[in-house]
């Protein structure tokens, strides 16, 4: 027999960007623990349109784990209460009958919020642009598949390319880093042979991006790892660091 359990909701509501906001309290009743949290979160909405009650506006996309969308703060944690998961690949299993919830967007002066719970992370769109792109002669060169690239490179570059710049680890700051994510795009580039031409000016003008756009500084607390829902090292941001002396350095 399926289980099903009752919950109560603080939500964040906001109207815009420069609005007041506030929490709201709804109840939900008779939710599946084998719905997604996302799910539960379609059944309130419907509910309230029901009411005629404006629904909550949250982002999503493709709700399995890989565009990174589906950014919520759950009873504290970025993602809620599991490991190595985004929203929409939690499960109301974890939650208990009768538990209130408090759902909240990030907090972080670079992600401003557009409505309730979706906030605009155009700031890690702005990093990306300002790392520029790879150069390449599109002559007589060899096939990329074709350039030998040590395992343990190549493994390291991809786990750094797994990131989805779901802005958790920034969320969970203290100082609401994105030293997490910035490392990341800059490792899975510099571990291989196509990115290395550019490799100074990239740390150079994605660390400055960053700096210019309001993320704080990293003080090595970890909690970014931690909540990364595709398990980001901090040691990327040791390379980082290298790459950008190394950049400091040559001018």
């Amino acid at each position: 027999m399926e289980k099903t359990i009752n919950l109560t909701l603080k939500v964040w509501r906001q109207n815009g960007p420069k609005e007041k906001g506030r929490f709201e309290t709804y109840q939900v009743s008779n939710i599946s623990t084998d719905s997604s949290f996302l799910e539960m979160m379609d059944i309130l909405n419907e509910q309230l349109v029901g009411e005629n009650k404006e629904p909550i506006a949250f982002d999503h996309d493709c709700r399995e784990g890989i565009c990174g969308m589906c950014s919520l703060y759950i009873n504290g944690r970025p993602h809620g209460p599991d490991e190595d998961i985004t929203t929409c690949q939690l499960h109301m299993r974890k939650f208990k009958d009768g538990e209130t919830v408090t759902i909240e967007p990030w907090r972080a002066a670079a992600f401003p919020i557009i409505k309730d719970l979706i906030v605009d992370r155009t700031a890690f769109d702005k990093i990306i642009a300002a790392g520029g792109y790879v150069s390449v002669n599109t002559g007589g060169v060899p096939d990329a598949n074709a350039i030998p690239i040590a395992r343990p490179a190549a493994e390291e570059a991809m786990d750094a390319a797994a990131c989805i710049g779901c802005g958790a680890c920034v969320a969970a700051c203290k100082n609401s880093s994105a030293m997490l994510f910035v490392s990341a795009k800059v490792s899975q580039l510099a571990l291989l042979p196509q990115g290395k031409v550019e490799a100074k000016r990239r740390a150079k003008a994605m660390v400055s991006k960053m700096d210019e756009l309001g993320f704080g500084g990293c003080t090595n607390t970890g909690a970014c790892e931690v909540e990364c829902p595709k398990s980001i090292s901090i040691a990327h941001i040791s390379r980082l660091n290298r790459e950008y002396l190394k950049s400091r350095l040559s001018e």
